[in-house]
């Protein structure tokens, strides 16, 4: 029996099918004047007959409008990246838009080879997702369609736009908590050296520093085999409560207290950032500051309008987080002598 695929039927098979030129099935279908209803009913009929669909995409191409988004994410692994692809792809279908979704895996290279087909396919602009893409390559993206950055790029060249957090005021937040809570001794773990985890990393250095008590610990944790030895010198250290620099860390850390028998939150308190889907899943449920990815892409979605609409000049917005308190934080259980 053979598999190979039925042609699958074009335009010029309406127009044999009606008895019309392809040049009239295809005003017909594009429901333009100076066709008769008549003969619309028949294009229309013939087209269903056949089981023809237009090939939109490619139209809008030979139009220059495609009526999408492109949006590129550091990693889809990350639900932080995902949750604000999400509040992407609902303020764009709000404006009646679509949205095309590209995922660098982390890497620089595939981030700007996804940028470079997002042009290629003329959308109508782009939101990245990443502080990993070059700077000339977001300065010359910027000059062909509206780019907008969510989060915090090494530099923001002129005709490019931001969304971000205000990642300093986030860590203080749970700094500030913890102390509330009577904890004096109080470390922050961070998995990267990014913009936005450096931010947090001084945020927690000038939230502790205000509060008149020494930096216990800020330590890097790294990828590959040393990550497990360094989350356990964090955990082991004479500290009462960790604040990481997002979920999955924090998450790492709540796993490995289980192993090693440490009581999370009687011995150890423990904050993630992002208030990730995961943070209300895990047990004991993740205190976390919630820098609202949905809204970060909402926002974003906004700023590509303005400039369709014919803004000109560039907008850095900053959202300010909230702390969502659960059940991984409380009391110290003991202060370290």
């Amino acid at each position: 029996m053979s598999t190979r695929r039925s042609r699958r039927p074009t335009i010029i098979d309406v127009a044999a099918r009606a008895g019309v030129s392809k040049s009239l099935v295809s005003l017909a279908l594009r429901g333009d004047e100076g066709v008769s209803d008549a003969t619309r009913a028949r294009i229309r009929q013939a087209a269903d007959e056949l089981g023809y669909r237009s090939n939109s995409l490619a139209r809008a191409l030979v139009q220059g409008r495609t009526g999408q988004l492109g949006v590129i994410v550091t990693d889809l692994r990350n639900p932080y990246h995902t949750e604000v692809a999400l509040g992407v792809e609902t303020a764009a279908e709000a404006a009646g838009l679509g949205t095309f979704l590209a995922n660098g895996r982390r890497d620089p290279n595939r981030l700007a080879q996804h940028l470079s087909a997002m042009l290629s396919l003329n959308m109508e602009g782009i939101v990245v997702v990443s502080s990993r893409v070059d700077y000339s390559v977001l300065a010359a993206a910027a000059k062909e369609v509206p780019v907008v950055v969510v989060g915090r790029p090494e530099s923001t060249p002129p005709g490019l736009d931001s969304v971000a957090n205000e990642d300093e005021a986030g860590i203080a937040l749970a700094v500030d908590h913890l102390i509330e809570l009577g904890h004096r001794h109080i470390a922050f773990a961070s998995s990267s050296t990014r913009p936005a985890a450096m931010a947090r990393r001084r945020g927690y250095e000038a939230a502790v520093g205000r509060a008149g008590l020494g930096r216990h610990a800020a330590q890097t944790i790294p990828d590959g085999p040393g990550r497990s030895a360094a989350v356990d010198v964090v955990l082991r250290s004479p500290v009462t409560a960790i604040v990481t620099n997002n979920d999955l860390l924090a998450i790492e850390f709540l796993d490995r207290a289980v192993e090693l028998g440490i009581d999370v939150p009687g011995r150890m308190s423990i904050v993630g950032y992002d208030n990730t889907d995961l943070a209300a899943r895990v047990r004991p449920r993740l205190t976390s500051v919630d820098q609202r990815g949905p809204a970060l892409g909402e926002t974003a979605v906004a700023l590509l309008l303005e400039r369709l609409a014919g803004r000109s000049a560039d907008r850095h917005e900053v959202l300010f987080p909230t702390l969502e308190i659960r059940t991984s934080t409380a009391e110290p259980g003991f202060l370290p002598r």
